[in-house]
């Protein structure tokens, strides 16, 4: 196994880490202690920069080869900025602990700087947050958000109020939450408003800067921004020269290797495959499953044994958190929305998560958050706290 972190992270809980309720060990765990009784495994701490084919090798950075019979390449997917890549300095996106980490820094900071400053426009600029993209990591930032200065932070500062602060998520289809039904979309919407989020909705954002936001055409002014609308595959279709597309994801057959090659699988994010003839999401439950089919055609091969029947994506619905005591779940024609909704999303984030240890860090760290209302994650941890980050 080769990765270039030395870590698993458990992605659907990374926004708590940003929005201060999580610290970074409660969703993540050392490889090599994963795997530590399977001898038969090794992990290398790399980077890997190109796949020789004709060789059968991985390229890693610092000139070495591993050489490989069958290679699986689940390399996850990066933030996309639409061809504004220079978006990404202003705009963070949240796929790693240390994005995570960066948008934490970010928002404990804008209220800092905002309890510092003499100029009233600046507090302002301050206290306005933009969260790009509505789907769920965007709905469940913003309801944090809200939280964190509505409830938890009026307590702790003086010379300002943190219930002036200003949340806005922005979305440039129709809805928040397009991949739910427009019932719950609506109702994620109006909960949202009474936590004090402003949804907008219906309009791009054609500009983003260290100053702020355009909107359309209107200049916004918003220090912290924050990007959840849209990710693109990783470099893996440039590694294997074969066609991807247009997210960048690999395109594979239904038993998820190469059209040109069955030794080279392509997993996750980075690929492309269909299930009853629509594409497979890009989602936690399915590169899973398709991690489980992988390794279930490959033990077949090896053993002799018929190959299983081409992939089959199981969708095990959708769901979203709304703030502290909110959230939707869709599966299939079956619907849940508000308090108890939140409970069966906590229960199920537990059961996923890896080790007894962490479902009790997390649980217990819920529970406190739940008791006493406070975040207990609020550190921040660069050197020199106010300066600007460049």
């Amino acid at each position: 196994m080769i990765d270039q972190r030395n870590h698993h992270l458990f992605q659907p809980l990374l926004y708590q880490v940003a929005t201060t309720l999580l610290a970074t060990s409660e969703i993540a765990w050392p490889i090599r202690r994963l795997l530590r009784s399977r001898k038969d495994v090794t992990t290398l701490l790399s980077t890997v920069e190109g796949v020789d084919r004709a060789a059968h090798e991985v390229l890693l950075r610092g000139g070495q080869r591993i050489p490989y019979d069958t290679l699986v390449i689940a390399t996850g997917a990066r933030h996309a900025y639409f061809g504004r890549d220079e978006w990404e300095a202003d705009a963070p996106g949240l796929k790693t602990l240390e994005d995570a980490t960066t948008i934490r820094r970010r928002l404990l900071l804008a209220f800092e700087r905002a309890e510092l400053t003499e100029d009233p426009a600046e507090r302002s600029a301050q206290l306005t947050f933009a969260v790009i993209g509505a789907g769920p990591t965007g709905v469940e930032l913003v309801g944090i958000l809200a939280e964190l200065a509505h409830r938890i932070l009026p307590t702790e500062f003086r010379r300002i109020d943190t219930n002036q602060t200003r949340i806005m998520l922005i979305e440039a289809g129709p809805r928040i939450l397009p991949a739910f039904s427009e019932n719950l979309s609506d109702y994620a919407a109006k909960s949202l408003t009474k936590l004090g989020v402003e949804v907008k909705t219906g309009t791009p954002v054609t500009g983003v800067s260290g100053e702020g936001i355009v909107l359309g055409d209107q200049p916004i002014a918003a220090r912290t921004v924050i990007w959840a609308a849209g990710v693109q595959a990783s470099r893996a279709k440039d590694w294997l020269g074969v066609p991807a597309d247009r997210a960048g994801r690999v395109m594979v057959q239904p038993d998820l290797t190469l059209a040109d090659d069955p030794n080279i699988f392509v997993l996750g994010d980075t690929a492309h495959v269909e299930s009853d003839g629509k594409p497979v999401p890009g989602v936690a439950p399915a590169a899973k499953q398709q991690g489980q089919y992988a390794a279930k055609l490959i033990r077949a091969r090896l053993t002799g044994k018929a190959a299983p029947a081409p992939f089959k994506y199981k969708h095990m619905g959708n769901l979203a958190t709304i703030g502290r005591n909110s959230a939707v779940i869709e599966f299939g024609k079956f619907q849940m929305r508000g308090w108890l909704a939140w409970w069966v999303w906590g229960l199920a984030h537990i059961y996923f998560l890896i080790g007894t240890r962490s479902r009790i860090m997390v649980l217990l760290s819920w529970m406190w958050i739940f008791l006493s209302g406070q975040n207990s994650a609020r550190l921040i941890t660069q050197k020199e706290t106010l300066k600007d980050e460049q």
